[in-house]
């Protein structure tokens, strides 16, 4: 293997989850963050999964989270939703009615990209699926499926492994700064004792 696989420590884990995991109607229903055991079953791995600190796992219901699942930047995991019914302000609605949750499972393999959104109404993302950047997900997808957009569809799917495939699409022609006749130096300001950056004037 080419290069070295970047997944959490336990500790690094534990830090994102106490970030992530977020409890906004607890007053209502608690739910809680469920890792399925091979999350920490790979040898010479503590963990094999991605979970950025400033993503936002609603726990209001209960949320299973598979192994090998990256969950990206600014992602957004709802499992409640609001009662929009009626004419009277929708708080005194919610006041004596509560509101709509629903667990949720990940499964293995699942890849949530940076700003993606998925709504109350997914109640399952199976094993494989990939969900686009700033993607909005109001349905449950297909295993292996590539979802992505506002609302979110299945644009693609992941087919089996393919070593030609994978050959092909990484010897594309790439666009380079040096195309466009780019040949600056690259910014780098100098780092004081302080730690603040000095620009160059």
């Amino acid at each position: 293997m080419p290069y070295p696989l970047e997944t959490l420590t336990r500790e690094q884990l534990a830090v994102a989850v106490a970030a992530a995991r977020r409890f906004p109607h607890k007053k209502f229903r608690k739910g809680d963050l469920y890792l399925d055991p091979a999350v920490f079953a790979t040898p010479g791995l503590e963990t094999n999964i991605i979970l950025s600190r400033f993503a936002l796992l609603d726990c209001t219901g209960s949320i299973h989270l598979g192994p090998w699942c990256n969950i990206g930047h600014r992602c957004r995991i709802y499992t409640h939703d609001h009662l929009h019914l009626g004419r009277k302000p929708l708080a005194r609605t919610e006041a004596e009615h509560g509101l709509l949750w629903q667990d949720k499972y990940i499964g293995a393999d699942v890849w949530i990209h940076d700003g993606a959104l998925v709504l109350y109404q997914v109640s399952e993302i199976p094993d494989g699926v990939v969900l686009g950047a700033g993607s909005v997900l109001t349905r449950n997808p297909g295993p292996y499926e590539i979802w992505a957009g506002v609302p979110a569809r299945k644009i693609g799917e992941r087919g089996p492994d393919d070593a030609e495939a994978i050959a092909a699409r990484l010897n594309r022609p790439r666009f380079r700064l040096s195309d466009r006749g780019v040949s600056l130096p690259p910014f780098r300001p100098e780092i004081d004792s302080a730690g603040n950056p000095r620009f160059p004037r």
